[in-house]
């Protein structure tokens, strides 16, 4: 019997502005990932945090690398919406964009992280590029709330891969 559902190996690649550290996007990140162990959501954590282009380009190697055929973009703070969105664009499976809740001020810089600021300049670039990527309902949580945004998005993950490889094949006039 033959199988074609696509199994989808998901990438969480995090971002971060490089005004602020990047100790905080990745300290969330690694939140997230523990958040997706905890619930049994598999996802394939990116090391490269992005902070301008040549990130973009490294973390695109290690995603291929590492065979991630779906992604997360994970706004941990505020992120380069340029370099972010050029990621995005480039990779060739389906992209799920999502952003931190500012639950606290303990691991935030100066008292911010803007992540939620950046997820909307994000979405701004994201439309002068013309992307189609995935954006949850309410696109900003604490990491159980991304957790259950990445098992929500890995079914609508393999249908898009699912239907960008289907071969029909027709006989008859």
């Amino acid at each position: 019997m033959m199988e074609n559902i696509p199994t989808i190996k998901l990438g969480v690649v995090a971002v971060s502005r490089d005004c602020f550290p990047k100790e905080l996007s990745q300290n969330r990140r690694v939140r997230v990932m523990a958040a997706c162990k905890k619930l049994h959501v598999p996802a394939i954590e990116v090391e490269t945090i992005i902070e301008n282009e040549t990130d973009a380009l490294k973390a695109l190697d290690e995603i291929k690398q590492k065979g991630i055929n779906a992604l997360a973009v994970y706004l941990g703070n505020f992120g380069p919406e340029g370099p972010t969105t050029l990621m995005a664009q480039r990779f060739e499976g389906p992209v799920m964009f999502a952003a931190a809740a500012e639950d606290t001020m303990r691991d935030l810089f100066q008292g911010r992280g803007d992540a939620y600021c950046g997820l909307l300049s994000a979405s701004y670039n994201i439309g002068l590029r013309r992307l189609r990527p995935h954006i949850p309902e309410y696109p900003v949580g604490n990491p159980e709330d991304i957790a259950a945004m990445l098992a929500d998005f890995i079914p609508a993950a393999r249908t898009v891969l699912g239907v960008r490889n289907l071969k029909i094949i027709s006989f008859g006039p």
